[in-house]
Parts: structure tokens; sequence; C-alpha cells
């Protein structure tokens, strides 16, 4: 039972404002081990500051959060670099470094998170194992300009994986591509969540996103991302959560949220057929 065991990361009546404007409001939510939550919501109603404020980079007003069993609420930046080694973090848009080549910035986090303390010599190893996961492993050279929107995408996921953590934070993945790119970037994000059964946070604006994450699985025998059999649908939780101006308006499984009759909810809804 996931209640009985203790969340990989938790909100406690989280509040944090910008200037005195709230941007989360008394938001409270626990997800644990291997289970995906799928964050939806308006433009502006705290996706993005829920995500920061779980790494750390931004402190809540009031509230507590709880990353790996520890209180970061008010934790220093040296012990919080320790945390946030364990964290694989998709940021909008990618945020690859121009001026790095795409090994180079896979190989960011081995080098610069000190508690990893990974040996020099099995570092190219383990970032080439990362981008040949994403199908990437001739681009070791190129820049992040010499590659479409879509890969750069995947070498993002790349470099949020590479660290193997525990927890990894997707914001927006799909954002901007097109639909048959859409599908390889979420295949991606199942095949990595159930090859190391991680805790994933996806905020997303696509219903597809969410359906796809609640509904397929990656079969390592076939070496591919297929439907999953109403058997293996329980294997993984997925809890679908949605923002309104900062508040959790909703948060249960995708039978629910298909149910509610709410208007504002109901609109991020696309029906199953």
């Amino acid at each position: 039972m996931a209640g009985a065991a203790q969340p990989v990361l938790r909100f406690e009546n989280v509040t944090v404002a910008f200037e005195e404007e709230p941007v989360l409001t008394d938001l409270s939510f626990a997800a644990f081990e291997g289970e995906s939550r799928v964050i939806l919501g308006a433009a502006g109603s705290g996706k993005t500051v829920l995500l920061k404020t779980a790494l750390g980079l931004v402190k809540p007003v009031s509230g507590k959060v709880y990353v790996f069993g520890q209180d970061i609420t008010r934790m220093r930046e040296r012990k919080l670099f320790d945390i946030r080694s364990k964290i694989g973090m998709l940021f909008q848009e990618s945020a690859l470094f121009d001026s790095l080549t795409i090994e180079e910035n896979v190989a960011y986090p081995l080098l610069n998170q000190k508690s990893i303390r990974l040996p020099l010599a099995q570092v190219h190893s383990r970032v080439l194992e990362a981008l040949e996961f994403v199908e990437l492993g001739n681009t070791l050279e190129k820049f992040p300009s010499e590659l479409s929107g879509g890969m750069r995408r995947r070498a993002a996921i790349a470099r949020a994986v590479v660290t193997n953590p525990p927890l990894v934070l997707y914001d927006s993945p799909t954002a901007g591509l097109d639909p048959i790119t859409s599908y390889t970037i979420m295949a991606l994000l199942v095949k990595a969540r159930d090859v190391a059964r991680t805790t994933n946070l996806v905020v997303t604006h696509r219903y597809q996103d969410g359906n796809m994450i609640a509904n397929f699985r990656y079969n390592s025998e076939q070496g591919r991302v297929e439907p999953a059999r109403n058997g293996a649908k329980g294997d993984v939780r997925t809890t679908f959560m949605v923002l309104q101006q900062g508040r959790l308006v909703f948060e249960g499984n995708q039978d629910q949220l298909e149910a509610e009759k709410d208007p504002y909810i109901s609109k991020f809804v696309k029906q199953r057929e």
C-alpha cells in the first residue's frame, strides 16, 4: 500500500507568494515511489511554481515541503545541493546551454553535483548511455542549435535522467511540439518511468500527455511503449491534479477526472474514445 510508505515528495499546506500576491495557496499533496502525477491548469495557475518549490528554488511563505522525508522548506543552499542531486528536472523549452555540446550538456549534472561523485572516467559512458536511451547516441559533438526542437527536448530528458534520480519533474515536456514529436517525447517519459521506477510530476497543457502516462507502459521484452493491458494498469499509479489560481481544485484518478462536472476542471479533459 502506497499510504503505508513514506512519500517521496510532500507538500503540507504550502503557500507561495510573490510581492504579497499568492501564487500557491494552502497546497497539500503527497507523491509516492513509482507514482506519476499529471498537473493541469490554466496559464498562471501555479504549475511551474509548484515544481520550483519542490526543487527548493522557491521558498514558501507558510507550510512545509518534504523531499525524501527531509524538510527542505528552510534548508540552506549547500544542503539542498545533495537533495537536488536526486531530482531530475526538465525545464520549459529544454533550457540547454547553447555554448556546450550535447555531450557537455548531458554531463553537466554529473560534473557539477558533488554528492554524485562519479569518477571522471565513467562520465562519458554514462552520458552515452543516457543519449542512447533517448535515441540520440550520434549527437555527442553537436550543439543545441544543430538539433530540431524535438531532439533538443530528448537531449534535455537525457540530462534529467542521467543521474538516475528517483524523482523527476517535467515542465511542459511537449510544449510547442507537433503531435508526432509529442508522442515520441511522452513515450520516452513512460519508458524512463518504467525502467527506473521513478516518481514523476508532469506539468502539461495537453490532456493527451496525461492519458498516455496513465494508460501506456514500457514493454522491456519488446523494447517499446504500448497500451497497458487491464491487469497492468495498476502497476503504476497515476494521479491527476488540477490547479486554479494557485489552489488545488481536483486530485484523483483519470476516471474521477473525466466524471467531473465543474466547468473549469472539465475544460482540461478530452474524453477517451
